[in-house]
């Protein structure tokens, strides 16, 4: 496991390497990864952390996903400037509800994987038996000296208590889950590290048990940016946030020098596939093909190969492709991406009975993609119509029933950008 995380990229750092290595390769350990509720969705970033719990949990390990109803409440200020606001129990309750959603189709929680909630354990805990049983084992020197609390200490904001004891809580975390679950090896990005290393410091403490822990490197865009991130915000797991086809275009539109490491941490794909996959891509690097290899994979792990293919189709479609060929499912995703507006088969949206059609300049004009039955007129001329991405020519204006799409699609375009996707109801 570990030449496997080191070889994709996702090995910082471990307590002592040599015994990790060992353990992991003497029988199936217990491990897990913690992710704190504070949207009602994961997100990119957190998905490198489920993904190496799938990782480790192919290679026959026990993997458990913890979701922080207790240190939700609190805040982590690991990689924080300033405080987080804190949740209320309505909003932290909605948030679970989605995280654990979306974890259960990225683990097999039928199999070994098991998904907790720290709030289970910690409700009933009293601050006297915390301080009295995990507080005394940790000084704050220590935790002063962690580079997470101490980063906050020295800034104009400085940290509250409350942040300040979140260390002690998660270390908690894995002192409950090894004392109940046999957990042994707790993993998460390298601004976790604090954290981990006083949850195995509080383990030794308390039980004289040897456990470990393990980082990866936390990700950023060879481009500056944040991985994960847009001009628009996060990218989201939920298709609600973020639809499929816009998760699947974040992939697309990866720089060259992210497309391989994205291929090794954002998808399952063996190594030696992934090898040739780069290799083909610098042949030829106009084809994008690792690009369109992490999007199809990561939207697959997602949303499901459906959605991946009804993702790319409907990129296909915005680019151009015939419409034609294209299913259903394809414009279902693109009615998310550009204007969609409902017509019917009556005279109130332009049809005409007598001849079976819709009057195009009436379409262009309601839709807003003329302003005026005039400029729809000019455009025409121009030849700058198009319907289900065929050019329309300047001596018909109408459009039979016959080139709906499935039945019931019609894609308008006006020059090369502008979209809008006709749902026609045929009843």
């Amino acid at each position: 496991m570990l030449e496997e995380l080191h070889s994709r990229g996702l090995l910082q750092d471990t307590t002592d390497r040599e015994l990790l290595a060992q353990r992991l390769g003497d029988s199936p350990i217990a491990l897990y990864h913690g992710i704190d509720p504070t949207a009602s969705s994961l997100h990119l970033g957190n998905l490198i952390g489920v993904l190496v719990l799938r990782r480790f949990q192919e290679a026959g390990h026990r993997p458990i996903a913890l979701v922080g109803g207790a240190t939700g409440m609190v805040g982590d200020p690991s990689g924080r400037s300033d405080e987080r606001n804190l949740l209320d129990d309505d909003t932290l309750a909605a948030n679970l509800s989605g995280v654990r959603g979306q974890l259960e189709k990225l683990l097999d929680f039928d199999g070994s994987a098991e998904l907790v909630n720290n709030y289970d354990w910690t409700r009933d805990l009293t601050l006297v038996e915390f301080l009295r049983d995990t507080g005394k084992h940790a000084t704050v020197n220590q935790m002063a000296a962690k580079h997470s609390v101490r980063s906050r200490m020295e800034s104009e904001t400085g940290i509250s208590f409350t942040e300040f004891a979140y260390m002690l809580l998660q270390a908690y975390d894995f002192w409950w889950l090894h004392t109940n679950l046999r957990c042994e090896l707790q993993v998460g990005g390298s601004d976790q590290w604090g954290n981990i290393t006083a949850g195995v410091d509080l383990i030794r403490r308390r039980c004289g048990a040897r456990v470990h822990g393990l980082t990866w490197p936390l990700l950023a865009r060879s481009d500056g940016a944040k991985f994960g991130k847009t001009a628009e915000g996060a990218i989201w797991l939920d298709p609600e946030r973020t639809s499929p086809y816009r998760f699947y275009q974040y992939f697309i539109q990866l720089p060259d020098d992210d497309a391989e490491r994205s291929l090794l941490q954002f998808t399952m794909l063996p190594a030696a596939e992934i090898a040739e996959l780069v290799e083909a891509h610098r042949r030829d690097p106009g084809k994008r093909e690792a690009q369109r290899a992490v999007a199809r994979e990561a939207t697959s792990l997602v949303h499901g190969p459906a959605a991946a293919t009804a993702a790319a189709a409907a990129a296909r479609i915005l680019f151009g492709s015939p419409a034609g060929d294209m299913d259903a499912a394809a414009f279902e995703a693109l009615a998310a991406e550009v204007p969609t507006s409902t017509v019917a088969l009556v005279p109130d949206d332009g049809f005409d009975a007598a001849s079976n059609s819709f009057d195009l300049v009436g379409l262009l004009a309601s839709t807003g993609l003329a302003s005026s039955r005039g400029d729809a007129r000019r455009g025409l001329v121009e030849g700058s119509v198009y319907v289900n991405n065929q050019r329309i020519s300047t001596e018909t204006s109408a459009v039979a029933v016959e080139r709906l799409l499935h039945g019931r699609y019609l894609l308008l375009r006006r020059g090369k950008r502008r979209y809008h996707l006709l749902r026609v109801e045929t009843r």
